[in-house]
């Protein structure tokens, strides 16, 4: 199976999996865990910041990044497709109970104007009490639902340069900031400079089998503490996937590039399939996100699941392809084979392609349950 869904969907190396057999453990609980102590401080060295916390998801890492800068009531500022607001469970209000205020953003990159736009001014005939105060502004970079779209940094500044002014705290979720460091050149410690906290992840694009780390000032991280363990973080002898996660950040970053040029190909090679609506220059990263109007996308998902490719059917007429280290050249260009035979296809099928969902459908749940 050429397994394009996500950048998670990686196995650990067998290089991988003999560091973590040998990795040397504590309880993580009472600061003992000597390998994620090597993590920790290996990632805030690579960010630039004081301190930085083991945790087992980006979510957590998000999630307890909120609840840190906030209280329950408080407004935060996101993009309105940003992963933590589209695509974490509803957790910031479930679990902060903050109030959100959505920017208009282009693929996830917005303005300062969007910013102050967004914080009321208030005005002394206006009970000050009324709106819920913003404290919290989050950006996304790379962003995942803007196809793997990358911050220019002189707008990253200016954005978050706005923010201060207007009193909120910065926030960057950089799930894929590795990947933005690969693409551009710039140093993942420059992103990360202008923001109070940043999480990272080693399951997307890096490798690992799992494990994020939420980086900031010695003070905040102290207080994430208390909030990882109160969200149920708490780890024991943690060392045994922190030492994938460590071997992930110091092997795998470099090869980045890699995947981003399998993303090229393939955008360049779907942009010539007819009925494959795609802007090959939005490519940026590793990740493709592309229209298809002459089919249904679930049903198309499903035929070429059947045909040994899997794609991510993420709306009405969009279908996902992200690029990773399990993913060679050669599978790229068989993929595209099967998405052009399939498309070519689907030109003769009837819109809704109704006659084939039931069976598609009987037929992917037998190969996965098998």
């Amino acid at each position: 199976m050429i397994d394009l869904r996500s950048d998670t969907v990686t196995k650990p190396s067998l290089e991988m999996r003999q560091v973590m057999a040998r990795a040397e453990v504590g309880d993580d609980c009472y600061g003992d865990d000597p390998t994620v102590n090597a993590l920790e401080e290996e990632v805030a060295g690579i960010l630039g910041k004081e301190a930085a916390v083991y945790m087992p998801t980006g979510t957590m890492t998000n999630q307890v990044a909120i609840r840190t800068h906030t209280e329950p009531g408080d407004a935060i500022l996101f993009d309105q497709h940003a992963h933590i607001y589209q695509l974490q469970c509803g957790a910031p209000f479930a679990l902060s109970g903050v109030h959100p205020r959505l920017l208009n953003g282009v693929r996830g990159v917005f303005t300062a104007d969007d910013v102050t736009a967004n914080v009321p001014l208030g005005h002394p005939f206006f009970p000050k009490a009324w709106a819920p105060p913003s404290k919290l502004l989050c950006v996304e970079n790379t962003h995942n639902l803007g196809c793997g779209k990358i911050w220019p940094l002189e707008q990253l500044n200016a954005v978050t340069e706005r923010a201060a002014s207007l009193g909120l705290k910065r926030h960057l979720d950089g799930a894929r900031l590795w990947h933005a460091s690969a693409a551009t050149g710039i140093p993942e410690a420059t992103y990360a400079a202008p923001f109070d906290s940043v999480s990272v992840c080693f399951s997307k694009g890096l490798g690992a089998p799992m494990g994020s780390a939420l980086a900031g000032s010695r003070a905040f991280i102290d207080r994430a503490r208390r909030f990882k363990g109160q969200f149920g973080g708490a780890f024991r002898q943690a060392g045994i996937v922190a030492a994938g996660a460590l071997y992930a950040l110091q092997n795998n970053r470099a090869r980045l590039a890699e995947d981003h040029a399998n993303a090229r190909l393939f955008a360049e090679g779907i942009a010539r399939i007819p009925g494959v609506i795609f802007d090959p220059t939005t490519v940026e990263t590793n990740i493709v996100r592309f229209r298809v109007t002459v089919t249904n996308p679930g049903a198309l998902a499903m035929r070429a699941h059947a045909r040994g490719v899997y794609f991510l059917s993420t709306g009405s007429e969009v279908l996902r392809a992200c690029m990773h280290l399990d993913v060679s050249r050669a599978q790229v260009l068989e993929a595209l084979e099967v998405l052009r035979s399939e498309m070519a296809t689907a030109m003769d099928l009837p819109q809704s392609d109704s006659r084939a969902e039931p069976e598609l459908q009987e037929a992917v749940a037998d190969r996965i349950a098998s």
